[in-house]
């Protein structure tokens, strides 16, 4: 059942509406306490969010994941490749969701609710973007099956980003490691025993490699991939 148009509500199994404004009008009485799983996976958190409101949706991860609620979330490649939403993907880790990456393109954009509710996201057009909401159970169990068989298919956030810093050597973790640490540059490079020179070639090299837009991050990119262990 959804919210009409004009503020009832319809027992529509299948609804479209166009825009967030409307999805969200819509299916507000979907989320509530009731709530017990919820997974969405999408190329990236514009999909289905705003920037404005993702300290918002931090919140109620953290809220849901203490009582009980499963998060699941998953991304492609894309939203790692930028720095906020990759930072974003942290917190709500952090949270108590469960994020994971696929490399390869995703069969749909969706929203699972409870394995009772299904929002598939569609193209966009001059009314903004086309949202499919079904509760159809045919519909919901078929989505189901196969978006859990793509977050199988993924890999956990962690593990996806640390796959390209296996190639690490033991020098490059202990300059890592002097980041973390928020040593200066001179500290940092009598501690792991490289010239000045030498250390801040290497830290340049890392930051590229973190995608890190300074030494302060790229340090606190490294603590969080678990990198500067050991």
């Amino acid at each position: 059942m959804f919210v009409s148009e004009t503020g009832g509500v319809t027992d529509k199994t299948t609804l479209t509406v166009h825009g967030e404004r409307e999805l969200a009008a819509r299916t507000a009485q979907l989320f509530g306490e009731t709530t017990r799983e919820f997974f969405c996976a999408a190329t990236d958190l514009h999909t289905w969010s705003r920037r404005g409101d993702r300290a918002a949706i931090a919140h109620r991860l953290r809220t849901g994941a203490a009582g009980g609620v499963v998060v699941r979330k998953l991304y492609t490649p894309a939203v790692v490749a930028d720095e906020e939403q990759r930072l974003h993907l942290f917190e709500v880790a952090a949270a108590g969701g469960q994020v994971r990456v696929r490399a390869a393109a995703l069969p749909h954009e969706t929203i699972i609710i409870d394995r009772r509710v299904v929002i598939l996201a569609g193209r966009r057009g001059a009314r903004g973007r086309e949202f499919t909401i079904t509760t159809a159970p045919a519909l919901v169990e078929g989505v189901h099956t196969l978006m859990r068989a793509t977050w199988d298919a993924g890999v956990p956030l962690a593990d996806y980003l640390r796959r390209g810093t296996k190639g690490l050597d033991a020098e490059s973790l202990a300059v890592l490691r002097a980041l973390a640490a928020g040593l200066t540059d001179a500290v940092g490079a009598r501690r792991v025993g490289m010239s000045l020179r030498t250390y801040r070639r290497r830290v340049a090299q890392l930051m590229t490699e973190l995608e890190a837009d300074s030494r302060f991050q790229a340090g606190v990119h490294a603590s969080r991939l678990g990198l500067t262990g050991g």
